[in-house]
């Protein structure tokens, strides 16, 4: 992917989009049988019976019939997931979004050419807006290649979802807004939001139809600073958007009715290509310790940030720069390809703009000013303090770990993304002392349209060899095998859940199904295993491979007595980013990141001792 990303090439981004295959819907009897091989680790053998009991009765009674009432289902629709899955996983979603939903991680500029620097930020500001606004006009003319595993194109549709595109809180659900058009398709929108202590302007990006280069940007920009650090700030209006979405939706509402120009303000925000956030704060980073950067892009002050706005690019006092997305739109694969585009730019320029000086005459930012209220202004105040208070309480660990890296698991056969992810099952069952149901994100862009799919890392296979790593009486050569067990495991699961023949999507459907039908929920989603292996979005490890790239992320965990784990791959170490709730008395994220890094000295170990 890093040598497509580059060079320009006579296919179109998005011309693959009609010819590729339909998300398939599995075999019923494959999917309950995938489902009792995961609930197996959290049962007793007297519970596992019971379940296989509710099991084959839903195969054989109301399974069958909203299986056959999905196949229909899927004959009239291309990708019969996708609307249930955008409503389900987030625009039905009511807690606040900003925090729990969104996904954020830090540029990794700081590693090579832009350390942390007080007083770079507006310049240095200028040169990565002129990088994104370059990958923006690529999407816009159909320049960004497809994205392939071997000749086999992927979807590429999330990447319409990255500029121009914004959640619209609903009462009882919220909606998406894309304004995005190819230049084949018409007109899209241009300008840029910045958001700037408690106050919002906008500007367009082109001028007689060109880029602003840097010099012009640094001018709109320096205008903006100066301007916000002159006067007295804004009244925060953004700080809305951390609200649980109902409140939101209907301070939304009353803004609107209080003067219908805030109407005008709100959509011209929606359509902006992203948000750029000027914080006053400075965010500490080295290429050893993301802790810090990873708190404050998903914490950082509320007054400047959308939280509904699919791309807010953040920069600090100190020359450093993140992102803070909403996952509704797309899935952070597309945030890790525009961040890793404006790097390779970055280092190709070490980090300079070298062109020309010269500024054209165009219009200064128009601020756009809300008509607030006492009502409005309370309402701010309160979402900015619900906000910190809830951000308070998350604890955020991210150390690299530099003693090997992708080279060595490799030398010794070892897929490094499951040799993450079995540490992860061996410390949490160190930690804990039980298995940890973990949520994998699989990615089925085979397929039209297609996005995620659950694989569930923790088998019987890693169980096994959790115990025997726990075992004094336990050979190191049981101790190995029983470890590449899980990792052929681990594997399979991988390729089947990619390849569309994964079963959470699957029973989600069925159960969707029998919602629309009207029936009642069928025994299968009541019975206490289905929440305790994870089902229903109650994974205790909930976990992301970010990539091969210098690029990392964090989310938070996905239940209370959970973890957030978002890691990425290179050759020589693994970072990782970890986060857990400070309330929750069983949880400690640089505990569990002590252990995962005591886990893979254990696994090269075994694996190097087995050699000799």
């Amino acid at each position: 992917m890093e040598n497509q990303l580059a060079k320009s090439t006579e296919e179109r981004t998005f011309q693959y989009q009609d010819s590729l295959p339909s998300l398939p819907v599995p075999s019923l009897e494959e999917s309950l049988k995938k489902y009792l091989e995961s609930v197996e680790p959290f049962a007793s053998e007297e519970e596992y019976k019971k379940t296989e009991e509710i099991v084959k009765k839903f195969k054989n009674g109301i399974g069958g019939k909203l299986h056959q009432k999905l196949l229909e289902r899927a004959k009239g629709k291309r990708n019969w997931l996708e609307d249930w899955w955008l409503n389900v996983a987030y625009l039905d979603v009511r807690m606040p979004s900003q925090l729990n939903v969104n996904f954020a991680g830090p540029s990794a500029h700081f590693e090579h050419y832009w350390p942390p620097k007080e007083g770079a930020q507006l310049e240095r500001g200028s040169i990565i807006l002129w990088h994104n606004l370059n990958y923006w006009q690529l999407l816009r003319q159909e320049k960004m290649p497809v994205h392939k595993v071997g000749s086999t194109p992927l979807d590429m549709n999330q990447f319409r979802m990255l500029f121009s595109t914004c959640k619209v809180p609903g009462v009882t659900r919220d909606s998406i807004m894309n304004y995005f058009r190819t230049e084949g398709e018409g007109r899209s929108p241009s300008h840029i939001s910045v958001l700037c202590r408690g106050r919002v302007f906008v500007f367009e990006a082109l001028c007689e139809g060109c880029l602003l280069t840097p010099p012009e940007l640094l001018r709109q920009l320096t205008y903006i600073y100066e301007k916000c650090h002159q006067e007295p700030p804004g009244p925060g209006v953004a700080a809305l958007t951390t609200e649980e979405r109902t409140r939101w939706a209907n301070a939304r509402e009353y803004l609107i009715r209080l003067d219908p120009e805030n109407l005008t303000s709100l959509e011209r925000i929606q359509s902006s290509l992203f948000v750029y956030s000027l914080e006053d704060s400075s965010a500490h980073v080295t290429p050893e310790d993301y802790s810090q950067i990873l708190a404050v892009v998903l914490t950082g002050d509320p007054a400047v940030r959308w939280g509904d706005k699919s791309y807010n690019l953040i920069s600090f006092s100190n020359g450093v720069f993140g992102c803070n997305c909403d996952h509704a739109p797309f899935d952070a694969m597309v945030m890790v390809n525009i961040a890793h585009y404006v790097d390779e730019r970055i280092i190709e320029t070490e980090g300079r703009w070298t062109g020309s000086e010269k500024v054209r005459d165009m219009p200064l930012p128009e601020e756009l000013v809300f008509a607030v209220d006492e009502k409005i202004l309370s309402d701010i105040k309160q979402a900015k303090a619900q906000f910190l208070q809830e951000a308070s309480d998350l604890q955020i660990v991210a150390p690299a770990f530099t003693s090997f890296g992708k080279k060595l698991t490799k030398q010794q056969s070892l897929h490094p993304d499951t040799f993450i992810q079995l540490a992860l099952q061996l410390a949490y069952y160190r930690l804990h002392g039980r298995p940890g149901c973990c949520y994998e994100t699989a990615m089925t862009r085979y397929f039209y349209h297609g996005r995620t799919e659950t694989m569930r890392p923790c088998t019987m296979e890693a169980v096994r060899w959790c115990q025997a790593m726990q075992d004094p009486s336990a050979s190191l050569f049981e101790r190995q095998q029983k470890m590449l067990q899980a990792f052929a495991k681990h594997n399979k699961m991988m390729k089947e859940c990619s390849s569309g023949k994964g079963f959470d999507r699957h029973l989600l459907g069925l159960l969707l199904t029998a919602k629309e039908e009207g029936l009642p929920v069928p025994e299968l989603f009541t019975d206490p295993l289905f929440s305790r292996s994870g089902g229903g979005g109650n994974f205790v490890l909930s976990t992301s491979l970010v990539g091969y790239l210098r690029i990392q992320g964090v989310v938070v965990p996905m239940v209370r007595n959970g973890y957030g784990f978002f890691y990425h791959i290179r050759d020589d170490r693994f970072v990782v980013a970890c986060s857990a709730w400070k309330s929750c008395p069983e949880t400690d994220a640089e505990e569990l990141v002590e252990q995962i890094f005591l886990a893979f000295h254990d696994m090269m170990q075994l694996m190097t001792a087995a050699h000799l």
